[in-house]
């Protein structure tokens, strides 16, 4: 059998994700967590396109952020599972303490315990 190298923590690097980059509103703070949080050259897909690098992925963050206005947030609604350096993790996101806007998943490839890859997957709106 052959040894696997450790795995990442799922739950923490992709709750950060949320945390430290989706929620955040200071543009330097965001730019350092995604120097903490990403490879140096990561790729994020979205379901209207593909976005490449950090200063792009923060640009993508902000403008959500400043589109629904200071109340708005990303919440995870479980934990994340990963293996084999894959992890997801379901989120919820809309007005802190008002209704549920939209609902996803965020999968990422991890490389050296930092997101290579997030494919950001949104569910169809409630009927």
């Amino acid at each position: 059998m052959t040894e696997t190298p450790e795995e990442p923590d799922y739950d923490a690097l992709l709750r950060a994700n949320l945390e430290r980059v989706f929620n955040e509103r200071d543009a330097d703070l965001r730019a350092s967590a995604l120097a903490d949080l990403f490879v140096h050259e990561p790729i994020m897909y979205e379901p209207t396109g593909v976005v490449q690098g950090r200063e792009a992925i923060a640009t993508v963050a902000g403008k959500l952020l400043e589109q629904f206005g200071p109340a708005f947030r990303f919440s995870p609604t479980g934990n994340a599972v990963g293996h084999h350096g894959l992890g997801s993790l379901q989120w919820q996101a809309g007005p802190e303490g008002g209704p549920v806007l939209v609902t996803g998943v965020d999968v990422a490839e991890i490389v050296d315990g930092r997101i290579a890859r997030l494919w950001v997957l949104l569910n169809p709106p409630a009927a």
